[in-house]
């Protein structure tokens, strides 16, 4: 009886933050690193979906990485990266689309399965637009993010729809190009106006000591991520992670959360809990 008077008391608590919601724009960055484990994706898309359910508009931009670069060495090409950024020549171009369209209708058929509304997008389809991104040398098909064209996922979203985007732009000549995730959910959010973007990965969050879940920092400002940086205290791979963040936050977003997807319904315990589970950063 006790367990069922907790799951209430977790429902009334939540009641406040859906009605603050409804009908608000949240952006929700799904990583490739935990895309392959099939037990904790169907947890991440129930999560989507029931915030869908009560009426929070969904747009999920998720990432491929690893499944790209498995595919990759399984025909022979070794990736190759140029300061985190994957080089991309036609060959790779190719395997990108094809594995970014593989994800995309893998997740569409997942959400749909668990009763969702729900739409699939790819960026190069009139979405995101791009120029060649510069560099010390030539990355090959790779785009720096110029417009989102937000009519079209708007469209979507007012019809109810769950819209699952694939992180890939249109340059000149109708060139589709390849662009870092991250990238185009923070530009997505900015340009969307979105109340949240939340960026989910395989870390708790930000910690002030990374042997030390404990030290879990629950609310950063802007001001405190570039001092952590500049301290040492984030480093490595979080430093895109927070990146991302602040692009979304310096678009205009009010919220940016870190978000443990390994974690049990994290996503609804962050969104939906006074105290959340993972890292969120505000302004200041």
């Amino acid at each position: 009886m006790e367990d069922i008077i907790r799951k209430a008391g977790v429902l009334v608590e939540a009641i406040p933050y859906i009605h603050e919601f409804r009908r608000k724009i949240f952006v929700i960055k799904y990583g490739g690193s935990i895309l392959h484990d099939e037990v904790i994706r169907r947890r991440v898309l129930e999560d989507i979906v029931f915030l869908s359910f009560v009426g929070i508009r969904i747009i999920v931009v998720h990432g491929g990485g690893p499944h790209i670069s498995n595919r990759l060495k399984a025909i022979g090409v070794e990736p190759e990266f140029h300061n985190g950024i994957r080089v991309t020549d036609e060959k790779t171009l190719q395997v990108v689309v094809e594995e970014l369209d593989e994800i995309n209708g893998q997740i569409v058929q997942e959400i749909r399965a668990l009763r969702g509304d729900v739409t699939g997008l790819k960026g190069h389809e009139n979405i995101v637009y791009v120029e060649k991104k510069k560099a010390e040398r030539d990355l090959g098909y790779v785009g720096t993010i110029t417009n989102i064209e937000r009519q079209v996922l708007d469209q979507h979203l007012c019809q109810g729809y769950i819209t699952v985007v694939a992180p890939l732009g249109i340059g000149v000549g109708q060139q589709t190009h390849n662009v870092n995730a991250d990238e185009v959910a923070s530009a997505i959010a900015a340009s969307m106006k979105a109340e949240k973007f939340v960026l989910l990965t395989n870390v708790p969050g930000v910690l002030r000591d990374p042997k030390d879940q404990a030290t879990l920092c629950s609310t950063l400002t802007m001001s405190q991520v570039e001092k952590f940086k500049q301290d040492g205290i984030i480093s490595g791979g979080m430093i895109p992670k927070v990146d991302a963040c602040m692009e979304a936050l310096m678009g205009g977003i009010p919220k940016a959360h870190i978000v443990d997807a390994r974690m049990d319904h994290a996503l609804l315990l962050e969104i939906f809990t006074d105290t959340g589970v993972g890292t969120q950063i505000v302004h200041g």
